[in-house]
């Protein structure tokens, strides 16, 4: 048996495609949908394939006999991160599309993709509805949660996959998890990643790097197996707050407010020098006076620029370079510090197991946003190669 034709619902940059090519490189992709047309150009220019646009405009009765449905359906509803607004968000009904589009199409397999968080949403009602509305149409669902680092991509981004398997095929029982287990314990190679003679526009802006030096100051003058949590929000050190107004801040800031106060008095007359010296530049953004050291206690001969760093919000987060911070849609690249540059938009490329001959988008906003959205190929690739060997499918 074989496979001959798909199709690639919130398609992005083609995640699912690339892993379906791998496996039948016959196999057509009969329709793409994307409704954001940066991705959906980058789509077409590696696979001439034009996706179409806003997935509930598609006419189901109108879309060639495929066998596989691929949809690494919008996560933003269901992620951690987020509001947590599941189904009640516009978002979340877009699963409801995939719904409409299997019920009448019936291809042989359907791959899902999304966060690991949403298994939990609602104490888990949002995953049984999302089971019970596949089964509904006739299909056995098995799911697994696979991070690429399980295979040797060193990047931790934790994904559950859903495998749905029409009835009439699915005659023995399946579990996707029990078929991948033997597969998920590879070695990580973090130097395959980078890209050698990098641009210097990838460099760590003149501001950044001000800002992660003076907070070096501070890794290296604290004592080895300092603990250096929760977040120093050093510009606090400074602020004289009445009782009332202590007790209007919000409950997070008291708690940090509080628990930093331990380093400052250990540390005193040195911060005191230290803050004077780098004022400037810890009242140019707020962001900058706020360091998430997420890297266990001080260790001998520590410095910041022996990790990951990402700017966000809530801090300069330092982390461990085993992984790569998870790729996310907002645009948070991170800084790899031995380098003291962004890692480039090839490297999240191959951060999502895309190949080096892909064609990137010319902005690199845009890429990072892309690589950030999209499904890692190694990931679907052996969840797709397990299902396919296991049901004798093959090119």
């Amino acid at each position: 048996m074989e496979i001959s034709s798909f199709i690639d619902l919130f398609c992005g940059i083609g995640g699912f495609h690339q892993a379906i090519k791998r496996i039948f490189p016959s196999a057509t992709c009969v329709l793409a949908s994307d409704i954001n047309k940066n991705s959906a150009k980058v789509y077409e220019k590696n696979y001439n394939v034009k996706p179409e646009g806003d997935v509930r405009k598609i006419d189901e009765s109108s879309i060639k006999s495929f066998d596989i449905l691929c949809a690494g359906f919008p996560c933003q509803s269901f992620s951690n991160a987020g509001k947590k607004k599941s189904f009640n968000d516009t978002r979340g009904t877009l699963f409801h599309e995939i719904i409409r589009i299997a019920r009448h199409n019936k291809p042989k397999f359907m791959f899902l993709e999304n966060v690991k968080h949403i298994l939990k949403i609602d104490n888990g009602s949002v995953f049984k509805t999302i089971v019970q509305s596949i089964e509904e149409i006739g299909y056995d669902v098995s799911h697994c949660v696979v991070s690429p680092h399980q295979l040797g991509v060193p990047q931790q981004r934790e994904r559950v996959i859903f495998v749905c398997v029409r009835n009439d095929i699915s005659e023995v029982d399946f579990d996707i998890s029990d078929l991948l287990k033997d597969s998920l314990h590879q070695d990580i190679d973090v130097d395959r990643i980078f890209e050698e003679n990098v641009d210097e526009k990838y460099s760590c802006p003149p501001d950044i790097r001000r800002a992660l030096d003076a907070w070096d100051e501070i890794i290296q003058h604290v004592e080895v197996g300092e603990k250096l949590s929760p977040t120093i929000m050093c510009n606090e050190f400074y602020k004289n707050y009445t009782p009332e107004e202590f007790r209007n801040l919000s409950q997070w800031r008291q708690d940090y407010i509080t628990k930093n106060k331990r380093l400052y008095d250990k540390y005193q007359s040195f911060w005191d020098t230290w803050y004077v010296k780098h004022k400037d530049i810890m009242t140019r953004r707020e962001v900058y006076a706020k360091l998430e050291w997420q890297v266990g206690k001080k260790k001998e001969n520590d410095s910041i620029w022996d990790y990951f760093i990402q700017v966000r919000q809530s801090g300069m987060r330092i982390k461990k370079t085993k992984y790569f911070p998870t790729l996310v849609a907002m645009v948070q690249t991170p800084i790899y510090g031995k380098k003291k540059r962004y890692i480039t938009p090839r490297e999240c490329a191959r951060l999502q197991s895309f190949p080096d001959d892909f064609i990137l988008d010319e902005n690199d906003k845009n890429a990072y946003k892309q690589f950030g959205n999209a499904v890692n190929v190694d990931v679907i690739h052996l969840v797709m190669k397990k299902t396919m060997e296991f049901y004798g499918f093959t090119e």
